[in-house]
């Protein structure tokens, strides 16, 4: 009873100090996120030490991240994702290669240690798509073409992440690397993610119908929420994270009739679960591990080098968008939020590195998720011409 009693107690403050969070945050014209993600930091062990993370809470934040992802996708069609396929491919693989080898190199020269580099620069790699759909979310801009472009590349990245993550773990572990089972692992998660997406939401455009025939108002967003959990545990199966699972389930669900009452209806559920992840986030931070002139430096080289090569990556994969569509996607790219906290964790646990680099690494997740939301809405909130009439590329990656 005692436990039950201290966790509801740890849900409340961590309800509550998101939504004043937030409300600061909008008050200064910031994301909510960002306020989320920094109200963690009070309350959690590093400041006030109110909430301490723990399984029933990474639960809830898992939860919370996943039905966001569904709800994303649910605003994203598989033929709007069809049109900017070629550009979210070349921004998801440049803008995992960038910051990758430049994170290895900078890993490197802090310590003549490969293996120790190579997990380091894992950390680097993939976006964090929860953060990043939650700003474009809010500004009510998930069906731009940079949006979606966005979003498709975070897919990418995740399948690219998880072979390299795989890739260092081997390497660091001493065991041999095998290509062939490298290979069909990349097979499994490229043909779950092609196969669902494109399978599902065929078969839901022709049989959505039966959807409008439940005589409870409830039952179709209980229907897809069924399928929104069941691929998301699916896809960690294939060694996804379970929200690209969640993400292809609301694609699917966008194909029915349903989709603007699904809309309605999965807002209730988003402000009640996905501040336990942006909150959670923020607490994992180890203030005191960054208190050394020295931890502040790598810190500060560290967030460099993570926001200038993933804005480079995305720019670069993005050009044929045009310049300022270019610098929209890479700014989106920028969070790297619980995957690289997911990798230091790893590292941690297999002994690569000590508390400081940890703390490090940690740090650098979370302030690459705080810098970038405040300069993406900025430029989002600028005058938008007509790209979907204008826009050169989407006759071109059409046919990608």
């Amino acid at each position: 009873m005692a436990d039950t009693t201290a966790i509801l107690l740890e849900v409340f403050i961590i309800f509550a100090a998101a939504q004043i969070g937030g409300a600061i945050a909008r008050w200064i014209r910031l994301p909510d996120v960002v306020g989320q993600i920094v109200v963690g930091c009070i309350v959690g062990p590093s400041v006030f030490g109110w909430i301490t993370p723990s399984q029933p809470l990474e639960v809830l934040s898992e939860i919370g991240v996943v039905l966001l992802l569904f709800a994303v996708g649910l605003e994203t069609r598989l033929d709007d994702v069809k049109r900017v396929g070629g550009s979210a491919f070349a921004v998801g693989v440049i803008g995992v290669i960038v910051p990758f080898v430049c994170g290895a190199i900078w890993a490197h020269s802090i310590g003549p240690d490969w293996p120790r580099s190579l997990f380091v620069a894992a950390a680097f790699v993939a976006t964090s798509a929860g953060i990043t759909a939650s700003v474009l979310k809010q500004m009510g801009v998930l069906r731009r073409t940079e949006s979606r472009v966005i979003l498709g590349a975070a897919v990418i990245d995740d399948i690219l992440a998880m072979l390299l993550l795989g890739v260092v773990v081997a390497i660091q572990a001493g065991g041999s690397l095998r290509v062939s089972r490298l290979l069909v692992v990349a097979g499994e998660a490229i043909g779950f993610v092609l196969v669902v997406g494109w399978l599902g939401t065929l078969m839901m455009r022709r049989g959505s119908k039966w959807l409008e025939r439940a005589r409870d108002p409830m039952s179709p967003l209980l229907i897809v929420l069924i399928l929104c959990l069941g691929l998301a545990w699916i896809a960690t199966r294939f060694g996804l994270a379970a929200i690209i699972g969640a993400f292809l389930a609301g694609m699917i669900a966008s194909e029915t009739r349903q989709r603007a009452q699904l809309e309605d209806q999965m807002q209730p559920l988003l402000a009640l679960m996905t501040p336990f992840f942006f909150v959670l986030t923020g607490a994992k931070v180890e203030l005191a591990e960054l208190a050394s002139g020295e931890a502040l430096w790598l810190l500060f080289i560290a967030t460099l080098l993570a926001l200038v090569t993933k804005l480079v990556g995305g720019w670069l994969g993005a050009l044929r968008l045009g310049p300022r569509s270019a610098l929209i996607v890479g700014v989106g790219m920028m969070p790297r939020g619980e995957v690289g906290i997911v990798v230091a964790a790893l590292g941690l646990a297999a002994g690569v590195f000590g508390q400081q680099l940890y703390a490090v690494i940690i740090a650098m997740s979370l302030l690459t998720s705080v810098i970038a939301p405040p300069f993406l809405a900025m430029l989002l909130k600028e005058p938008d011409t007509d790209q979907e009439t204008r826009d050169p590329v989407r006759s071109r990656d059409s046919a990608v």
